[in-house]
């Protein structure tokens, strides 16, 4: 990244990413706590309770683990960000889906939020683009 705004926006946006992981892992664990085994096992939730109890690991809705192998990178920071604001749109289309899939309050204000920064960090990576457009180095 040549631009040092972008550095320094790439780095905060960053560090709210792995927040969100935090809040997501937070809100799984909370959603089970206290629920016995027996009323697990009869859950999709059984198979990742016997690898891993309540603990917060993070995995997708199929069970595949967290791996930075998802992450896209490429020299070209216009490239790049490009890449950045799609991962952007696909996460709030995923809490989207998410919202639509519960009708607790509390869990739609959870993923309202975490959709609602996933929409600045589109827009904040779009102001790097643009910047990247108009530098000449």
């Amino acid at each position: 990244m040549p631009l040092e705004e972008g550095k320094a926006t790439l780095n905060n946006i960053g560090t709210e990413e792995l927040a969100h992981l935090e809040i997501v892992g937070t809100l799984v664990y909370k959603l089970v706590e206290g629920i016995p085994a027996n009323v697990l096992k009869k859950t999709r939730f059984a198979p990742f309770y016997v690898q891993h109890g309540r603990a917060v690991y993070p995995v997708d809705a199929t069970g595949v683990p967290f791996s930075a192998a998802v992450f896209q990178s490429h020299e070209d920071p216009i490239a790049s960000i490009t890449e950045d604001m799609a991962a952007e749109q696909k996460a709030r289309a995923t809490y989207e889906y998410l919202i639509d899939m519960t009708d607790d309050p509390a869990i739609i204000d959870t993923l309202s939020f975490l959709r609602e920064r996933e929409v600045v960090h589109f827009q904040r990576f779009g102001e790097i683009l643009d910047l990247l457009q108009d530098y000449d180095d």
